[in-house]
């Protein structure tokens, strides 16, 4: 079992196989949660447990930060931390796909129809939010410098309606957005540096101080920054837990 971190993303998920997985149940780590053929995956503030991948066969599809609102059919805040299965919450135009999959016979063939299908399809329906955008954007880039009062000015917008329309599309706060976004960036420098200076990594990732780094890093991972540079696997936003 692994522990998969907070990444900002959204996911769908299509389960090539004939078996259900799991999600288990963080300190006990007993199954919760049963899934099959298409899941969606919101975007998340608290970790998750999930089945290692052995022997599993998916086709996984992650949205660009902020850009998975057209292809769902309700506010994206609805869903977060939740996994929810596909037919609850998306359109047969997504369903459907599973099966076309299964015929492709290479992974290549699979990215390819899947890359062509989703811009014929939902082409039409990709209008971004500006704001949302910008919002989005500008969390990205400026993670160690970027306060919400300032940004709300930028956008033209109370801070009041751009959580709502933030979340609406993203599917948290901004502040939530961005505390995820340092966090992520707090475990690249990790992976870059292979080191324990905890000062100079919470500086570099946007955070005032070391104390706030490592109660956002227990708070999203559910360890210390020193636990996990000893527990860190070879791909990103995994641990090992069971």
């Amino acid at each position: 079992m692994d522990r998969f971190l907070p990444d900002g993303y959204t996911y769908v998920v299509f389960d090539l196989t004939d078996y259900p997985k799991f999600i288990y149940d963080n300190h006990t780590l007993k199954e919760i949660q049963s899934c099959r053929n298409v899941w969606f995956s919101g975007i998340r503030e608290k970790y998750i447990t999930i089945p290692s991948g052995r022997d599993s066969e998916m086709f996984i599809i992650y949205f660009q930060k902020g850009k998975a609102y057209p292809f769902v059919e309700m506010p994206m805040n609805e869903l977060a931390d939740y996994v929810v299965d596909g037919e609850l919450v998306m359109s047969n135009e997504i369903l459907n796909m599973r099966e076309s999959l299964l015929e492709c016979l290479t992974i290549r063939q699979k990215f390819i129809y899947a890359e062509r299908y989703l811009k014929d399809t939902f082409s039409k329906k990709l209008i971004a939010n500006p704001f949302v955008d910008y919002s989005v954007n500008s969390i990205l880039q400026q993670p160690h410098q970027l306060a919400m009062n300032r940004l709300s000015e930028k956008v033209g917008y109370s801070q009041k309606h751009l959580i709502k329309i933030f979340k609406e599309h993203v599917g948290v706060t901004p502040k939530v957005f961005l505390r995820i976004i340092r966090f992520q960036k707090a475990i690249k420098e990790i992976e870059i540096n292979r080191s324990a200076n905890w000062t100079s990594i919470a500086f570099e990732s946007g955070y005032y101080d070391q104390a706030h780094f490592i109660n956002d890093f227990r708070e999203f991972s559910g360890f210390t920054p020193g636990q996990f540079l000893k527990m860190k696997s070879d791909f990103t936003n995994y641990i090992a837990v069971g």
